[in-house]
């Protein structure tokens, strides 16, 4: 699975080369239950073919259905009723501000593409009652904001997970992962695991885990999990990753095992990059099945990085 920002500007770039008008519309503010966060986007043809969400489905028809071709770029705002917000199975009803801007130039949707396909954040700045935007570096602090002036999103590296070890479990944990947006890779030296891998558009890499992580784990957007139960495997990984700036990392194993992988890292690490670790990985559900712990496991990834975007990354 592909990031669903990337999605969205993937489909605009073929729409434009096709010849079709295009508006890409942009979630700016939110009221109420409105199930979309500031940053969402989706894109609509001139003939009503809509990719992406703003909405949860609420005014995605309204979106296809009134198209409308204009060089500025304008803010409207769309209330969600009781009525629509039963029907998409919401608790009440909301409110929500679009950005909608009519899309001309290729080349800057191109040149997001190939950062995000290179793991680089992108700041992309329109402004509001004009034709204007511009692209450039994100800083490191950089996040979505709306002023009614100008609006500023943030393309970012998609979220990512590395497994350490190509197991059962790291099965369930792939196909969660992957269906809630992450890109998932799978490390495991062990030839006869790696071949029996059968989990789809994962990315399987024949390495040593401490160079899976040192080649594929140094940004912020990666979690790094090490699920092979073996020490010598996991603790190579965990040694790499946890002074690293992966906004979560996690090891499989009981309370016990845990207390012995801290004595056996203590001397390697420093106090608080030991403390960075999650283990037992996983929100404590309950879970005792391999799909039930990967559930566990993926629903607190997903906890970390919500907690991790609403603070800024070191």
């Amino acid at each position: 699975m592909i990031n669903a920002d990337l999605a969205v500007l993937k489909d605009c770039v073929e729409w434009l080369n096709d010849g079709h008008q295009v508006q890409l519309v942009t979630v700016a503010r939110t009221w109420g239950s409105s199930p979309k966060p500031p940053g969402s986007l989706a894109a609509v043809r001139e003939d009503g073919v809509l990719v992406g969400s703003v909405s949860g489905g609420c005014v995605e028809k309204q979106l296809a259905e009134s198209f409308k071709s204009k060089d500025l770029t304008r803010v409207h705002s769309h209330r969600i009723d009781d009525e629509q917000a039963r029907r998409f199975g919401l608790a009440c009803g909301g409110e929500l501000e679009l950005v909608y801007e009519s899309l001309n130039d290729v080349a800057e949707l191109q040149s997001i593409i190939a950062s995000l396909n290179k793991r680089q954040r992108i700041t992309r700045t329109v402004s509001i009652g004009s034709a204007q935007s511009s692209i450039a570096p994100a800083k490191p602090h950089d996040t979505f904001a709306f002023d009614n002036n100008t609006l500023q999103k943030v393309f970012g590296p998609e979220w990512q997970v590395l497994l350490i070890g190509a197991g059962q479990l790291s099965m369930y944990v792939a196909q969660f992962a992957q269906a809630l947006d992450f890109n998932v890779l799978v490390c495991d030296p062990r030839p006869e695991f790696l071949n029996a891998w059968t989990v789809p558009d994962t990315t399987l890499l024949k390495l040593e885990p401490h160079d899976a992580v040192l080649q594929h784990a140094q940004d912020f957007n990666t979690a790094v999990l090490a699920l092979t139960h073996d020490p010598n495997l996991d603790d190579a990984a965990l040694l790499e990753a946890l002074p690293m700036s992966c906004f979560y990392v996690g090891a499989l194993g009981s309370k016990r095992n845990y207390e012995r992988r801290c004595k056996r890292l203590s001397a390697l690490l420093e106090p608080s990059e030991l403390d960075r670790l999650h283990s037992p990985v996983g929100l404590a559900i309950g879970s005792r099945t391999s799909a039930e712990i990967a559930v566990s496991i993926v629903a607190q990834l997903v906890q970390s990085r919500v907690t991790s975007t609403q603070q800024p990354a070191q």
